[in-house]
C-alpha cells in the first residue's frame, strides 16, 4: 500500500509542519480538476492556512482544494520542444 500523501492532503500536512506559503493549483471542484485547469496558469495561488474545512490563500480568499506544484526554469533544449501557437 502506498501511503506517500499528494494533492490536497499534502498541502494540509505542509500547513501542520510549519510551510508559510504553498504553491498550489486551486480549485472548489476537486484535486483532480485543481491540475487540469493548472494549463494556462489561471489557477494557482500561495496557499496560507487551512482553517475550517477550506484552504486561503495570501490574498484571503477560500478554497476546497489545494495541490502543492513546483515552477521551475525551463532550459533551452526544453523551449525549443514547445509548439508555437501563433
Amino acid at each position: 500500500m502506498d501511503n506517500e500523501l499528494t494533492g490536497s492532503n499534502l498541502a494540509r500536512a505542509m500547513l501542520k509542519r510549519g510551510y508559510e506559503k504553498i504553491w498550489c493549483a486551486v480549485t472548489d471542484e476537486n484535486d483532480r480538476q485543481a491540475i487540469t485547469y493548472l494549463n494556462g496558469n489561471d489557477f494557482t495561488a500561495y496557499i496560507v492556512k487551512f482553517e475550517n474545512e477550506c484552504f486561503y490563500c495570501d490574498a484571503g480568499m477560500e478554497w476546497l482544494y489545494a495541490v502543492p506544484i513546483k515552477i521551475r526554469e525551463i532550459t533551452q533544449k526544453e523551449a525549443t520542444s514547445i509548439k508555437k501557437t501563433c
